[in-house]
């Protein structure tokens, strides 16, 4: 995927934004818009929404420390991106903002268990092991799908934004 200099300057301004929002909204655990704009990005951008998903990873890493809890970053935010690169893009316009919201909610009732198979690894957890540590994150990932889901109302105007400001409506 060839980027011109226009989508290297957008792409970091966007991840750089997925990145400030996500310390602006930290106060609040669990609670944040990484999932709304990983999906206006997907829905908008597609493939190339990678980039700006990336450099919110890179740049988490960097001003966080790329420690054992960052490793699951790597492929979490692009499961994601996967489940709306599969989902149909002739959504009827009216249930857009609902299947949207109920993507962005799964993922976050689902954090835990995707954040799971790392921690196993790089702690050494058996399976009982690993099981026990996404049971006992069940509250949060609770409160991470449900804030999802409520946060996910803003999912279709980024989407617009993104296309007015790319000419696409």
């Amino acid at each position: 995927m060839k980027l011109t200099t226009k989508e290297i300057a957008v792409f970091g301004i966007l991840g750089g934004v997925m990145y400030a929002s996500k310390l602006i909204m930290e106060a609040a655990p669990n609670i944040h818009l990484l999932g709304v704009f990983t999906i206006a990005f997907t829905v908008v951008y597609r493939k190339k929404a990678l980039y700006p998903i990336y450099v919110f990873v890179l740049l988490t890493g960097i001003f966080g420390g790329f420690a054992a809890w960052w490793v699951p970053y790597l492929y979490i935010w692009t499961i994601l991106w996967g489940a709306v690169m599969l989902l149909p893009r002739n959504i009827p316009v009216k249930a857009k903002p609902v299947v949207y919201m109920t993507v962005c909610a799964a993922h976050g009732f689902l954090y835990g268990t995707l954040y799971a198979p790392a921690q196993a690894v790089l702690f050494g957890l058996s399976l009982k092991g690993m099981a026990a540590w996404i049971i006992a994150g069940l509250p949060w990932d609770c409160i991470h799908g449900i804030s999802n889901f409520f946060c996910g109302i803003l999912i279709m105007p980024v989407i617009s934004i993104l296309k007015l400001a790319e000419g696409k409506i």
